[in-house]
């Protein structure tokens, strides 16, 4: 099978304009990028377990047609691999360019109120829907992390709940526009028997609290690093 390059292409394109804008002077994102890159680590092992386990069991597919052939990991795509570096990569710039631009933007009540309903309504999805694996694991996990972080809210204080969700809300946009693409090629099927079949336009609806735990997994342990360094 000859190689495809259209999921990597995506991901390139993706990674192009944070990459190059991380060398601004008032950001100066790469001043940073030891930070970056260590707090990738733990969310990518976390997220390609559990991807690999939800491809063996047939929750979603990839298209072989669609990526570099014969570059498998844990049955999964090379892409699937950068998917968990280039995303999170790409967040964390637009959080620190949030935290640069607006820094009056400071954790608050309502923010953190925001945070804990959603972690409890994700709660409730995810018992009303334990047969439908992605969703019910996708509720669990980021309702599961969203307490941890409450519940240790002192060891992290440093998270900045207003500006996490103000990033997020921006992130969606692009994030919605790459799932877009990858779905709708698709590079990537997932089986609505194992989620709600409740779709934006191509994207399962659970791909927004998918997504939402990845960020916030990098955004929380990068926080954490700094503060770390600045004991």
């Amino acid at each position: 099978m000859k190689p495809n390059y259209t999921y990597f292409l995506i991901l390139a394109v993706s990674f192009a304009g944070p990459f190059f804008l991380s060398f601004d002077k008032k950001v100066a994102f790469y001043k940073k990028w030891k930070f970056v890159f260590a707090a990738m680590i733990l969310p990518a092992i976390f997220y390609i377990i559990w991807d690999s386990i939800f491809a063996t069991k047939g929750v979603w597919y990839f298209n072989a047609e669609k990526v570099i052939a014969n570059t498998y990991i844990y049955n999964l795509p090379l892409e699937e691999i950068l998917f968990f570096f280039i995303v999170p990569y790409c967040c964390l710039f637009v959080y620190e360019c949030i935290l640069c631009y607006f820094p009056k933007l400071q954790s608050n009540k309502k923010a953190d109120t925001i945070l804990l309903l959603l972690g409890a309504l994700l709660l409730m999805v995810g018992i009303f829907t334990l047969k439908l694996y992605y969703t019910a694991y996708t509720s669990f996990f980021t309702a599961t992390f969203i307490f941890f972080i409450f519940l240790f809210r002192k060891y992290f204080s440093s998270f900045n709940s207003t500006a996490f969700l103000v990033s997020y809300v921006i992130i969606l946009i692009p994030f919605l526009v790459v799932n877009g693409f990858l779905t709708a090629i698709p590079v990537i099927t997932y089986n609505d028997n194992q989620n709600l079949a409740t779709r934006i336009f191509t994207i399962p609806v659970e791909d927004i609290f998918y997504g939402l735990l990845l960020v916030l997994m990098n955004v929380v342990i990068y926080e954490k690093l700094q503060t770390k360094k600045m004991e």
